[in-house]
């Protein structure tokens, strides 16, 4: 099934071709919003991809957790004198490591799980925000994108929002300087123009027609 958009007053998908309930294909009566592309959807839920990757990587250091390793250190437990067992220690120093990430990444989930678009601000720098800034150190334009750490790229302009940049930039408008403390001193960026991941989510799409 092919999907197309939400009916934004039931806040469900709708299949491709099928009508709304009130017998239209493309509004809604009560709200008159357009049906958005589903691309949309995938902006509100920006960070569900992120999620889904933790939660694999959780899913599977808990096999190795509850399956693997127990036989691991009972096999070298059993070659005896544990004290100059290189295999049982490293069994056990493995178990150890993976507990840890195991509860590094339940509470990453837990954090990226309470991200509420509503607390994302509208006109000023936030998760989701592409800024353009001129680094007046550099004397050049700059184009950041926050994003989580997760998908931090420097390369590809994506920075984190826990990045010294990143945190230099948040709650900043347009017309506003930033300062970001580097090793090599400070960075003064000018915030030239601002665009929300709310800017995104209300985009509409090309062709479409009220």
């Amino acid at each position: 099934m092919r999907l197309t958009g939400i009916d934004t007053s039931k806040k469900k998908l709708i299949p491709d071709g099928q009508k709304l309930e009130n017998g239209s294909r493309g509004y809604n009566v009560e709200s008159l919003a357009v049906i958005r592309p589903i691309r949309n959807l995938a902006e509100i839920n920006m960070t569900d991809a992120i999620k889904r990757k933790l939660q694999e990587e959780i899913n599977a250091l808990e096999h190795e957790l509850i399956h693997e390793l127990p036989k691991e250190i009972k096999k070298a437990a059993a070659l005896g004198d544990l004290s100059e067992n290189a295999e049982y220690h490293m069994a056990k120093q493995r178990q150890e490591f993976v507990k840890a990430r195991v509860r590094q990444l339940g509470k990453r989930l837990a954090e990226l799980s309470m991200i509420n678009m509503n607390n994302i601000p509208t006109d000023k720098v936030g998760l989701g925000s592409t800024v353009k800034v001129y680094d007046n150190t550099k004397g050049e334009e700059i184009e950041y994108k926050l994003v989580t750490s997760e998908e931090s790229d420097v390369a590809a302009g994506k920075i984190s929002t826990t990045s010294p940049i990143g945190r230099a930039l948040l709650n900043k408008k347009v017309g506003d300087e930033a300062v970001v403390v580097t090793p090599n001193g400070k960075r003064e960026l000018e915030i030239l123009s601002l665009s929300t991941i709310h800017d995104d989510v209300g985009e509409e799409p090309k062709g479409a027609q009220a």
